[in-house]
């Protein structure tokens, strides 16, 4: 018996009978409000309109919340808006694996995030993932790719020396793998690149991003 029952015994029978229901009524709606279930936070989503067509993400934002926030202070900034995907990395032609990596000007830049881990979030640079590009850990900032089939090997391999931290993943295609495909298969230049290990992997034209917006 609750402590607001023993109290209404001493005020009486009639009391008793009004505080026992309210009591049960209280319990009742406790009960149910115990029983209901608490919604899921949708994860957001990030529509990637480019002269090919437009590309939907879902942001991994509860396994990878730095990079996720990153990416979506780029897009709420419109930071996006007017870059371009300018490198195409074919891995093999078939199946066909590689990756397509874009990402904001120079000139548009917030200071870089802490890297995190495919072994921190439990992510993978598989097939349709988006993850952030980089020199060294903790050097990510606009620059992005998407992966077209297993790149697992981009992950984290604790252990083996070196830098062995990996590429951030921090969600993937729900929408426009085709997209992603069609700017894989995209002509390239053969012109020496800035960066050697990228000649023969320079999008040319480069495929322009018209906006990105939350979904």
């Amino acid at each position: 018996m609750s402590k607001t029952s023993r109290r209404a015994v001493i005020a009486g029978a009639g009391a008793l009978a009004a505080s026992s229901a309210l009591a049960q009524t209280q319990a009742q709606t406790t009960a149910q409000t115990t029983a209901a279930p608490v919604p899921a936070t949708p994860l957001p989503r990030v529509t990637i309109v480019t002269a090919l067509g437009a590309v939907t993400l879902e942001l991994a934002a509860d396994k990878a919340p730095i990079s996720s926030a990153n990416f979506l202070r780029y897009v709420d900034a419109r930071k996006f808006d007017g870059s371009a995907f300018y490198r195409a990395m074919k891995v093999q032609p078939d199946p066909v694996t590689g990756l397509i990596q874009g990402g904001a000007k120079d000139g548009r830049l917030f200071p870089p995030i802490a890297h995190e881990s495919t072994t921190q979030t439990g992510l993978s640079n598989r097939d349709g993932a988006i993850s952030m590009a980089r020199y060294a850990p903790g050097s990510a900032t606009a620059a992005f790719f998407i992966c077209v089939g297993d790149l697992s090997g981009l992950d984290a391999k604790p252990g083996q020396p070196g830098d062995n931290l990996g590429f951030a993943a921090f969600g993937h295609v729900v929408a426009g793998l085709d997209v992603v495909k069609a700017i894989l298969a995209s002509p390239v230049s053969s012109a020496k690149a800035q960066s050697e290990a990228m000649t023969g992997q320079m999008l040319d034209p480069k495929v322009a991003i018209v906006s990105a917006r939350r979904a």
